[in-house]
């Protein structure tokens, strides 16, 4: 089964995540925001993919504040968990995000909120996370 860790700093938005998730696409999910815990779970490769919030306004690493963008970094960056696909997920949608985010973090995917479409919002998730298992 695909296991897809969130990253979010939204109660809300994680719940709504989860349960789209798991109700409509089948999938186990694991949730933090803390970035010790990032690391350890992708290092252990205890997710298939990773939902991404670009916006985290409460993560610290290492005794500063990062953002999405910095742990997408840090995950592509060290070999152990470079291969992980990372989604990013983000209200920020304006023109010109989207390619700025993807080249600026190193991630696989970039996903808009609101969800509207939770098919989509699952096959994008799948297509990403089945890219990297083959």
């Amino acid at each position: 089964m695909t296991t897809v860790l969130i990253v979010e700093d939204d109660p809300i938005n994680f719940r709504v995540f989860a349960k789209i998730l798991t109700k409509r696409g089948g999938l186990e999910v694991k949730g933090t925001e803390d970035v010790e815990e990032v690391m350890r779970i992708a290092r252990s490769r205890e997710a298939d993919v990773i939902l991404m919030d670009v916006s985290l306004a409460h993560s610290v690493y290492q005794g500063k504040a990062v953002d999405g963008i910095a742990i997408t970094q840090m995950l592509k960056s060290n070999p152990q968990t470079a291969s992980l696909p990372v989604i990013l997920v983000t209200a920020h949608a304006m023109e010109g995000d989207r390619e700025n985010f993807l080249k600026q973090s190193g991630a696989d995917g970039y996903i808009s909120k609101p969800v509207v479409d939770h098919q989509q919002f699952i096959a994008q998730i799948l297509a990403v996370a089945n890219k990297n298992q083959n």
